[in-house]
Order: structure tokens, then sequence, then C-alpha cells
């Protein structure tokens, strides 16, 4: 196996296109992987990273008459984006989505959707074998079951398709908080969707904006 090291392998927004996959009603009514309030945020909280980084982003569907239309808390993130539906269950398959990230000219290809045994199984394997980095997202991404996703996961690092959760993803393309650019956007993100981690943001910022007993506040 390639390890996948150096400064080098690092995720970039400059080098990176990201490729969320059917995240409709239909599979999202029988995700047992993930409670699907998590995955929603999750995917959402991606979605609006990829937005602030300026990376380029696929919506793609699989037969939305039936399955329903993308979620609305990620369409909304980018409200004058068609959606790519297709027929195809591997979206690698599909030519539309596959030339649309090959005119991004980016190689670290980032893959979420549901569900992880199938829908982002395959067009990950199948990209990684052409050449694509790929990277899933698998705190944005869900199976039918626990041990679907697990399995799909395995399957997936045996083909040399890197792992990541959100969050993760995020900081490292922020990667140094002097990039004061994302950094406010980014902490905003953190506030909405980050739980515990944007509780305690704010929490910080309460501290560092109260006075220590005796002491007078700034300006005073």
């Amino acid at each position: 196996m390639t390890f996948r090291d150096g400064l080098d392998s690092l995720l970039r927004p400059e080098d990176s296109v990201l490729v969320l996959i059917d995240h409709q009603p239909f599979q999202l009514s029988n995700l047992n992987s993930h409670d699907p309030q998590v995955v929603v945020n999750n995917t959402t909280a991606l979605a609006k990273a990829a937005k602030v980084f300026g990376v380029p982003t696929i919506l793609t569907s699989v037969i939305e008459g039936r399955g329903g239309l993308i979620f609305k808390h990620v369409t909304d993130v980018f409200p004058d984006q068609k959606v790519i539906d297709r027929t195809f269950i591997n979206t690698w398959e599909d030519k539309a989505v596959v030339d649309a990230v090959t005119a991004t000219g980016r190689k670290q290809l980032i893959i979420a959707g549901l569900w992880t045994e199938v829908c982002v199984a395959m067009p990950a394997i199948q990209a990684a074998g052409e050449g694509w980095d790929v990277t899933v997202i698998t705190d944005a991404s869900g199976g039918t079951s626990v041990e679907a996703h697990a399995v799909a996961i395995q399957r997936m690092i045996g083909a040399g398709i890197n792992m990541m959760t959100w969050l993760a993803l995020a900081a490292e393309w922020q990667r140094d908080w002097a990039r004061v650019d994302t950094a406010g956007p980014l902490t905003q993100i953190l506030i909405d969707h980050a739980g515990g981690s944007g509780i305690a943001y704010m929490w910080e910022q309460q501290l560092l904006n109260t006075p220590v007993s005796g002491e007078q506040p700034t300006g005073a």
C-alpha cells in the first residue's frame, strides 16, 4: 500500500473539489449508522465550509422524482446551482458528473453521500483507480446499518482512499488562523454546527471579554 503522508498529502482548498451524492429523503429514511439529524447537520456544515474556502461543489441526486430533492439545507448553500440528477447508482459512471469534476482542474476529490456502502464506495473506488486523490467524509455520509457503513469504510481504505470528518477537513483547509479571510466565516460554521466546539469558542469569547474581579473593563 502507498502511504498517504507528508505535507503534500494534506488537503488544500485550491486543489479540492467536493461531490455531495444523494443526500435525499429516501436514503435518509433508512439511514441507521448515524442519527439522521447529525448527518444533515454535518453535510450542511461541509457544504458551508466548501463555500467559505471557494471549493467547487457538485450536487448530485439519483432519480429525484422518486427519491426526493437534495436536502434544502444543502441546496440553500448553493441556491443558483443545478443539481445533476442521475440514473446510474455509481456516480462515477455518470458523464455529466465526471465532466463537471474534471472541468475544475483539481485532483483532490472529496466525496460524501448516502449510502456509504453503495453511493459513496462505488465512485470513490472507481475514481481512486483512475488516479484521483480521493477522500471520503465519513460523518457526512451514512449507511443502512452500522455494519454496512463500517465495512464500506474498511473496503475503501483497502483501495487507498483517505477518510476524514467534516471538522478535520475544515481545519485542514484553514491550516493557519492567520488566514483571516476564512477564519471568521469558519468560526461561524463551528458555532452553528460543531456542537460543543462551537459552545467552547463562545465561552472563550465570553471569558476574554469579562473583566477579572477588581479590574475595570477595557475602555472604562
